[in-house]
């Protein structure tokens, strides 16, 4: 058993919360899960971050002393993380007594060593960012970091002494190279910042009172650096309270956003040297979760309330979105558009169809018990080994801290059971009372979805423990280690399944943008519709509404139906991947003397460039749709059996735009 120590940011309660606050926790309360579920001694830290001229004037504005506007805040932060079921270990406020006398220890200590010094300070400040810029690092005079206007300042101030630590930490970071990550992130301070040189730090200020007094100069209070920074050590105790401190520091991850690594890679630990403490083993800097026009901020109002969308469209839901959507690193960009195709399209049309379909045939095939299995065949082991890699390639993603890579490598193994359910036919075994395969079948897709929620646990607070009441299984899958418990074949046969309410409702993104609508429950059969079936809408089409069945089960359409879709013929002008997807290709097309994008998952069955001069037929009058923020006009026809896809193409050349009927 390891240990594992891991922080958000302490965040400024100079407002609510954005949904960018809400990525950043989601996403270490994801890696805490993690960790804990396989073992580690795990403490998970997030906060406030409450001192500060900024908070003073906020509550002049309020009418309200500092204390009382930034109690209100702080509860509604507070009640957010309980809403999104964040399982923090401690919640630090800079204004608690605990916090208040450990910075003022820490402020003396550094002063009698030297470290700390009186002189005076005149140079650029930006209210908002709480930050001193000379005036070669403004950009046309304004903050580099917010844009906005600064002002000049001069006064008394306590200084530390950053500079004389600056080779000690660039050492540091080049003989540790997974200190700062990403690499651009590192890369980003040591040629902007510590190359050229550090300047002191000001580390007090007189020129406004909320603020932890100087314990020795009741004119200054302790300036933000030494005040918000030491949360993540005086939080365990130190310096005088060394039991939680001994067991947890150094901590394993500092979780932050871009705009704040130099921060923690360049001041925090040039404090801990002059400590003598040791270094945090990995500061993370991630991406920015932004809007179309920007990114998101609570003072220019362009914020998303993750309160509304919890509400709106479920917690796990959610909680998926922000971990899956991002990619590794990078920005991303938030769109409700996005949020709803990753609803329908991996929530409800692949795991909750897969949950459905395979409880169903439980009960239809089988009088609702998991039967034993019996000889693996060759599809079968595809299913297995795919499990196996599942779990495997999580840990290996999680160790990376790329957290969409690891549902990603979940979702490929519930894709993977639904292409072997349309293979492997249970309905047709059955139709020839071949019991023996059936069972083993049957098995599989339970045995499957017991590993699925197994591995889901950290990620997902509620739906896995849907999947296990619905499979029939006791316990609670989170208290599980995967480690030892996703290995293939622990499913107790003979187990009672019980179907359930559809884990995830289907979303008409037309009535979700516009406000509350009556989904569609995903996994729910239309009319006549065999459980069987299991067709699935392709990614960014409304689900058709079904026609009365014909013998077989295929439904019938009228002529009318039919001539409703504008089938045309399209050549591909160029085509390329969309970045960190496995699936998704963005295509221009000609079609008809108009170019149009699409944007189509055969990424895995086709290089981009041999699609280019192609003819392929496309539904030409399907409504746009967005996916990963790419619109994409149209849809192009493929067959798929198995794990097989082709392209449906003309048999010859016939031109673009041609009309296929």
């Amino acid at each position: 058993m390891g240990k594992f120590y891991v922080t958000t940011p302490i965040y400024y309660p100079s407002d609510k919360l954005h949904i960018g606050h809400a990525y950043t926790t989601v996403i270490a309360d994801a890696l805490a899960r993690y960790h804990r579920q396989i073992g580690d001694d795990t403490y998970f830290l997030t906060g406030t971050d409450e001192h500060g001229q900024k908070i003073q004037r906020r509550a002049e504005e309020a009418g309200k002393s500092p204390q009382e506007f930034v109690d209100g805040i702080v509860e509604g932060i507070k009640s957010l993380w309980q809403l999104l079921k964040i399982s923090n270990d401690d919640f630090i406020r800079t204004t608690e007594e605990r916090h208040v006398k450990r910075v003022q220890a820490i402020f003396n200590r550094l002063y009698e060593q030297g470290d700390i010094y009186k002189s005076e300070y005149e140079g650029w400040y930006c209210t908002p960012c709480e930050t001193f810029w000379l005036e070669r690092q403004l950009v046309e005079g304004r903050c580099p970091d917010c844009q906005r206007e600064v002002e000049l300042l001069h006064e008394e101030s306590y200084f530390f002494r950053l500079s004389k630590y600056a080779d000690r930490l660039l050492e540091h970071i080049e003989t540790h190279p997974e200190f700062i990550q990403p690499v651009s992130r590192k890369n980003e301070m040591i040629n902007n910042f510590l190359r050229p040189g550090l300047e002191d730090l000001c580390v007090s200020r007189t020129t406004f009172s909320w603020g932890i007094p100087v314990p020795f100069d009741s004119k200054h209070v302790v300036y933000v650096w030494l005040d918000a920074l030491t949360n993540y050590i005086t939080a365990l105790g130190y310096p005088d309270d060394p039991e939680l401190f001994q067991r947890y520091w150094p901590a394993d991850l500092h979780l932050v956003g871009k705009e704040i690594v130099r921060f923690h890679t360049i001041i925090w630990p040039i404090i801990l040297m002059a400590l003598d403490l040791p270094l945090p083993r990995q500061v993370f800097g991630h991406g920015w979760l932004v809007l179309e026009g920007g990114k998101m901020s609570k003072s220019k109002g362009n914020v998303i309330d993750p309160v509304v969308l919890v509400d709106k469209y479920g917690l796990d839901a959610v909680r998926y979105y922000l971990l899956r959507e991002m990619p590794f690193g990078a920005d991303g960009v938030y769109s409700e558009d996005a949020l709803i195709l990753r609803i329908n399209n991996d929530l409800a049309n692949d795991l909750g169809n897969l949950l459905h379909r395979t409880v169903s045939m439980i009960e239809k095939f089988a009088g609702g018990t998991v039967p034993a299995p019996n000889t693996y065949e060759d599809l079968d082991r595809e299913v297995i080994d795919q499990a196996a890699a599942a779990l495997r390639e999580r840990k290996e993603y999680i160790e990376k801290l790329d957290v969409s890579g690891a549902l990603a490598a979940i979702f490929r193994l519930v894709e993977k059971t639904n292409k072997y359910i349309d293979s492997a036919a249970p309905w047709a075994l059955n139709r020839e009372g071949n019991r023996e395969r059936l069972a083993t079948v049957l098995y599989t897709m339970a045995e499957s979805l017991r590993v699925t929620a197994l591995l889901l646990t950290p990620f997902l607070v509620e739906t896995p423990g849907k999947i296990w009441e619905q499979l029939g299984l006791e316990g609670d899958p989170a208290a599980l280690n995967p480690e030892m418990e996703a290995v293939w074949g622990r499913f107790p046969a003979g187990t009672q399944v019980k179907k359930g309410d559809p884990l995830f409702p289907r979303i008409d993104m037309e009535k979700a943008v516009g406000g509350p609508e009556e989904p569609t429950p995903a996994g729910k059969k239309e009319k006549n519709q065999p459980a069987e079936a299991g067709a699935k809408a392709p990614a960014g089409a409304k689900p058709p509404v079904k026609p009365d069945a014909a013998p077989g089960g295929a439904g019938l359409v009228t002529i009318e139906e039919f001539a409703r879709l504008d089938l045309r013929v399209a050549r591909v002008l160029a085509a390329e991947r969309v970045p960190d997807t496995d699936k998704l290709l963005k295509l221009t097309i000609k079609l008809g003397g108009e170019e149009r994008q699409l944007v189509a998952g055969i990424g895995e069955h086709y290089e981009p460039s041999s699609l280019v001069g192609r003819e392929i037929v496309v539904v030409a009058n399907l409504k746009p749709a967005k996916i990963r923020g790419l619109l994409s006009q149209g849809m192009l026809l493929a067959a798929a059996s198995g794990d097989e896809l082709a392209l449906v193409v003309p048999e010859k050349s016939i031109g673009e735009g041609a009309r296929v009927r």
